[in-house]
């Protein structure tokens, strides 16, 4: 062992008290060292900021370190200052008089990290300051803000590239745990990185169980009894809006489910307290929008569940690992309806980029609606290779989903009876003329005098909505216009002429949950 991997270990020991690295973290922060331009792609819970806070320590001057939200800042820092680490920000949080104490630290040359915004660094201000200290290297953390191909495109992030020229003798290293390889490729092109060292971890998380589920209602009956399996466990519960988080906190505080809330709508001040009572582990379950995460650092999160499906796999994968970093099982919920699609889609609509939030909506839609193992799928999104056969630790792997017998049949009496409405009606009418449901609206327009009235009368209307839904993610059928009228694409009708058959899964049951819930204690046992 050199004398510098003596070193590394020793800082690594001595602030962290780790002995040894996570995957790629020793050739991370030895390309830093090395003074070469580096991008580095590692699970949430990989151990990123340990990558470039360790050489920091070792390299004389200060790292600068570019992230885009300031409560991610101040975690960062306040983190880094009870290890005893010299560590600040800038960012607009701070007052006037703070501001200059932090100033004149970094003027002194005592700073070893100063975490600053990207709008900060924009300034020409800023710049010029910094050109007046050490700078031992740049770091731009969650680095696919900067591409339009990412899932939280900045537009402030896309200048980042005046770095290199601004700073020609300094490296730039861009960290980021979700990246297509597309993204991938823009980072490297916008920072103007100069034949970087590039170090992409497995994006796959094998100890965390996912399973998807159709939500039905409200969604909260499958979150108490996903609560139930976890019961004194601490988790997480995302929500798709404030909203949600209100209700649904406060509806699970009433049936005996203690939690705190947390979005960007409550004073600052109380979220920041129930932030910090999860992280020092005071509470156990926050209900939160996606606000909620960054920089949480609490390793033993049993179970994450989704009320409602996210906009991105990006998201989801950024979300769902922040459970189990301690590497022990833990499992993720998602509870999702074809109207999250809907909401997600009508945020979007004036979105400059609209194109590519539709393209990741519909890639999260597909991996909702389409029976697969969940890791081959998720795996394949960030384009790495899944070499295991079944995972073991999905619904679909772990046989909890039941495949339909006669799919064919099923996408065809669907699609027939779309075909017959004239293609002017949405999903619930649809499932009413199909099961035989004499409501109004079918008497009004004689849609009981249909021949696919009554055709699926022995199924529930759960079950045919499902069937719509995977039909239309499997891109069957289409959702149209400002009444969202379904429409039987091309493909679907070479499904009615046979030619191509769907692949169907039923919605889950409850003896098929409880089945699940075995699973689940027989692995948790063997870990």
């Amino acid at each position: 062992m050199t004398e510098t991997q003596n070193n590394i270990l020793s800082i690594l020991s001595r602030y962290w008290g780790y002995t040894a690295f996570l995957p790629f973290q020793e050739e991370a922060i030895g390309s830093i060292l090395d003074a070469r331009d580096t991008l580095t792609v590692l699970p949430t819970g990989g151990g990123k900021s340990v990558c470039f806070q360790v050489p920091a320590l070792i390299k004389d001057g200060t790292a600068v370190i570019v992230s885009p939200l300031i409560s991610l800042m101040k975690d960062q820092v306040d983190y880094l200052k009870e290890l005893g680490i010299a560590a600040e920000y800038l960012n607009s949080s701070l007052n006037a008089a703070q501001r200059v104490a932090v100033l004149r630290r970094l003027a002194a040359g005592e700073l070893k990290l100063l975490y600053v915004s990207p709008e900060r660094l924009a300034m020409p201000e800023a710049r010029e300051l910094l050109k007046k200290i050490t700078v031992s290297f740049f770091v731009i953390d969650e680095a696919h803000c900067i591409s339009h191909w990412g899932h939280d495109f900045r537009a402030e992030y896309r200048q980042l590239g005046f770095i290199k020229e601004e700073f020609p003798g300094n490296t730039l290293h861009a960290f980021t745990a979700t990246a297509t390889p597309e993204v991938q490729a823009d980072i490297i092109a916008q920072l103007k990185l100069r034949e970087p060292a590039v170090y992409r971890g497995s994006v796959d998380r094998p100890n965390l169980t996912y399973r998807v589920f159709p939500r039905t209602g409200n969604g909260i009956s499958q979150i108490m009894q996903a609560l139930k399996n976890h019961a004194g466990e601490p988790g997480i519960i995302y929500c798709l809006r404030r909203a949600d988080v209100d209700e649904i906190s406060e509806k699970l505080n009433a049936l005996g489910f203690p939690n705190l809330p947390y979005h960007a709508g409550m004073p600052e001040e109380e979220r920041k307290r129930n932030q910090d009572a999860f992280s020092q582990e005071t509470v156990s379950l926050i209900v939160a929008t996606i606000a909620f995460g960054m920089g949480i650092d609490r390793s033993n999160i049993r179970f994450v569940i989704h009320a409602a499906m996210p906009k991105s796999i990006e998201h989801y994968q950024q979300e769902t690992g922040r459970a189990g970093r301690d590497r022990l099982a833990a499992d993720c919920y998602l509870f999702f309806s074809g109207a999250d699609y809907r909401t997600w889609e009508y945020i979007s609509r004036d979105s400059s980029e609209r194109d590519v939030i539709m393209r990741k909506l519909g890639a999260m839609y597909e991996f909702c609606i389409y029976p697969h193992c969940r890791h081959k799928f998720l795996v394949s999104y960030f384009g790495q290779p899944y070499e295991a056969g079944r995972c073991g630790a999905c619904d679909y792997c772990l046989g909890e989903l039941e495949l339909v017998q006669d799919p064919l049949i099923v996408g065809q009496k669907v699609l027939s009876c779309v075909l017959r409405a004239k293609e002017r009606f949405g999903a619930n009418h649809i499932a009413d003329i199909l099961q035989g449901s004499a409501t109004a609206a079918v008497a009004q327009w004689e849609h009981d005098k249909l021949s696919t009235f009554g055709i699926m009368k022995e199924h529930t209307k759960q079950f045919i909505r499902y069937m719509i839904e995977q039909l239309a993610a499997q891109g069957f059928l289409e959702r149209r216009g400002e009444y969202v009228t379904l429409g039987v694409t091309a493909s679907g009708r070479a499904l009615l002429k046979g030619e191509v058959s769907p692949l169907l899964a039923k919605p889950v049951v409850a003896k098929t949950k409880k089945e699940a819930r075995e699973k689940r204690k027989a692995r948790r046992a063997a870990d």
